[in-house]
């Protein structure tokens, strides 16, 4: 069985290791070189990201395809370069998978967002993201391809989480009462993409968060805590003197359910809270 992985960031390379240990052939792209040597050193095969031919190539016979990057003002980058590839090689898929965010769904003042909730992303970001979804969908009607698409929220895990900015004295806590988001432990969104692989449904949405949406500020507590550092102090939250980036977390408040991807796909979250995920990150770093 074979998986390419376009775009071989932090959830393209945990996919890629869970798929390598259960017997599948990896193929991944890259667009700065020096990553191809880190690629093989993985047991991945490298192909350049722009390279239609190479993509053709080896989507002749992939079984699997996982679309990473975050679209840009043109769209959906993988889009213009796969769909080329897929046509050239007559190359049928038994899944792709499309990664999105649960930023489409936008503010919901605290309330629950399910998959066929009404979409209303309030960043650039996350409007690029809902016509990107579209655009998938649409080519999976269009060619007869099994589409899915798989929001994702915050994602953390071993080098990416509270622990580090707890360590470099970047973490915040912010007074910010009834604010809560969902999370999703790395290994999670891999497992979650595997049972997706394993039960491919056209048109298949599915949110990949947590069972706790919690507040951030909860989160950074507890990391300090299983550190043993004072937690940062709680201070109120001005939300006009935030970086960009920040305001945008803080005018959204939801909770998204993860009920569909448990029913259809038989998916449990090893890491359902930060609580465990976060120890699972420590006791990782305390064996390496």
């Amino acid at each position: 069985m074979r998986l390419l992985v376009y775009g071989y960031g932090f959830v393209g390379r945990a996919l890629a290791r869970r798929m390598a240990a259960a017997g599948w052939d990896v193929a991944a792209t890259w667009r700065d070189p020096s990553a191809a040597k880190a690629m093989r050193a993985e047991g991945v095969e490298p192909l350049p990201a722009e390279d239609k031919q190479a993509i053709a190539e080896r989507l002749a016979d992939v079984q699997a395809v996982l679309v990473t990057p975050p679209p840009g003002p043109e769209g959906c980058p993988a889009l213009q370069v796969l769909v080329p590839a897929l046509a050239k090689a007559g190359a049928f898929p038994d899944w792709i998978g499309y990664l999105s965010t649960t930023g489409v769904y936008g503010d919901r003042r605290g309330g629950w967002a399910f998959e066929d909730s009404r979409l209303a992303a309030q960043s650039p970001e996350g409007a690029r993201r809902v016509a990107a979804e579209r655009d998938w969908l649409e080519v999976g009607r269009g060619m007869g391809l099994t589409v899915t698409v798989h929001r994702l929220p915050g994602i953390y895990g071993l080098g990416r989480s509270a622990f580090e900015r707890l360590r470099e004295g970047r973490a915040k806590r912010y007074d910010a009462p009834g604010h809560v988001v969902g999370r999703v432990h790395v290994d999670d969104v891999a497992a979650g993409l595997e049972a997706s692989i394993a039960r491919p449904r056209a048109g298949g949405i599915y949110n990949l968060v947590d069972d706790e949406p919690a507040a951030n500020s909860a989160v950074i507590a507890y990391a300090a805590r299983l550190l043993g550092l004072p937690e940062p102090p709680l201070t109120p939250l001005d939300i006009e003197a935030l970086p960009v980036k920040a305001q945008r977390f803080y005018r959204e408040n939801r909770r998204v359910s993860n009920a569909r991807a448990k029913a259809e796909l038989g998916w449990r979250p090893a890491y359902p809270t930060y609580r465990e995920g976060l120890a699972a990150i420590l006791a990782g770093e305390r064996q390496t």
